[in-house]
């Protein structure tokens, strides 16, 4: 079987719960061949927040599978205010793309609603994975309109519909059938010793690792944090892709005791993550975070380090263990820094899923999907 992934994020070393499924699936044989498509290069966007344009990179082979996955990455030349002519040329791409490797019958796996077009016009059978409830994030009017309509459409035509949390699973069982598959962690990854990362630095350290957006990240939190820390000889390291406006990163970069390292592969972040004093989650408290089934919550446990985290999903249902403090925003800087420098007796126990089990559940799905 052949699968067509139109995913949210691209296929880099940064990986996520896509990247942990299909590598999966590739090596088990459950499925034979992927097209990964990655997230459009969008030059017009890039010009407005003065970056030099790029066209996507195309069709490539993504090295250690022997021709297996390839990924794809595409050029949005029209913006989506142009309506249907904006789509159409992505859906051209894809297709062409699917021709090239001669897939004539793949199942579509849509984890980004935007591709709700291509599902819709394709005639391939579709799998629907929702891994944020985008319904509920804070959008521009036209942006929120236009995912609410993508969201009915795919909700109506795809045959299978996967949730990775508890809260996506009673939302969206109210309108149809769903499957729940939430996250894990490669839990060997963290058993074996590794050296300190050079960059975390000597002093204490607690480390938020994740990518740094408004919609989760609490930036105010997070400078209040930074200060706490500070006046105790500590830090705040904060670990991931950045996407944050520029006045947030350069309020964060000029905050006291806040650092922020940017990108790592995904194979080095056991070592950050086994090598600091408390693992921290500033995170808001909203609809949309409460959709979440953060791949750091599997992560933080698996390392086996003191969390700290705001009464968000997953974290929230820790409460009560050793090692672990759930704070509301007020008492968080607190709570955390108190875990930081005063290193609790006892962590956990913690028994965080592994990949292979959810590998083994939606290979389920899709044989489900690809049969019905």
């Amino acid at each position: 079987m052949d699968l067509i992934v139109c995913s949210l994020e691209p296929w880099d070393n940064i990986w996520r719960r896509n990247q942990f499924l299909i590598d999966g699936l590739l090596r088990r044989g459950e499925v034979q061949r992927v097209l990964f498509v990655e997230p459009s290069c969008d030059p017009i966007h890039q010009l407005r927040r003065r970056r030099a344009p790029r066209r996507g990179a195309g069709l490539s082979a993504v090295p250690g599978y022997e021709g297996r996955l390839h990924r794809l990455e595409l050029t949005k030349w029209l913006p989506r205010s142009a309506g249907p002519l904006a789509d159409f040329g992505l859906r051209r791409g894809v297709r062409s793309a699917a021709r090239r490797l001669g897939m004539d019958d793949p199942l579509l796996w849509v984890n980004d609603p935007g591709w709700a077009h291509l599902a819709d016009s394709a005639g391939w059978p579709v799998l629907y994975d929702i891994t944020d409830d985008w319904t509920a994030a804070d959008r521009p009017a036209r942006e929120h309109a236009r995912i609410l309509a993508n969201e009915r459409l795919l909700l109506q035509i795809a045959r299978s519909v996967v949730v990775c949390s508890s809260a996506l699973a009673r939302s969206r069982d109210r309108l149809r059938t769903v499957e729940l598959i939430p996250n894990a962690v490669d839990t060997q990854r963290y058993v074996r010793p590794q050296p300190r990362p050079a960059d975390l630095g000597s002093g204490r350290t607690a480390l938020y690792v994740g990518t740094l957006h408004e919609d989760r990240l609490d930036v105010q939190l997070c400078r209040r944090l930074g200060e706490q820390l500070d006046g105790q000889g500590a830090s705040l390291v904060l670990l991931g892709p950045n996407a944050l406006s520029r006045e947030n990163t350069e309020l964060l970069q000029r905050s006291r005791g806040v650092r922020i390292l940017g990108s790592r592969a995904h194979d080095q972040m056991p070592a950050y993550m086994r090598h600091a004093d408390a693992l921290v989650v500033p995170h808001t408290v909203s609809t949309f975070t409460d959709s979440l089934d953060p791949l750091k919550l599997y992560e933080y446990q698996a390392a086996g380090r003191p969390i700290a985290a705001t009464p968000v999903s997953g974290f929230r249902e820790l409460h009560g263990l050793p090692g672990v403090a759930i704070a509301s925003a007020e008492t968080f800087a607190e709570a955390a820094a108190d875990l930081v420098v005063r290193p609790p007796e006892r962590i956990g126990p913690f028994e965080p899923p592994d990949w292979s089990d959810r590998v083994t559940a939606m290979a389920g799905v899709i044989r489900a999907a690809a049969a019905s």
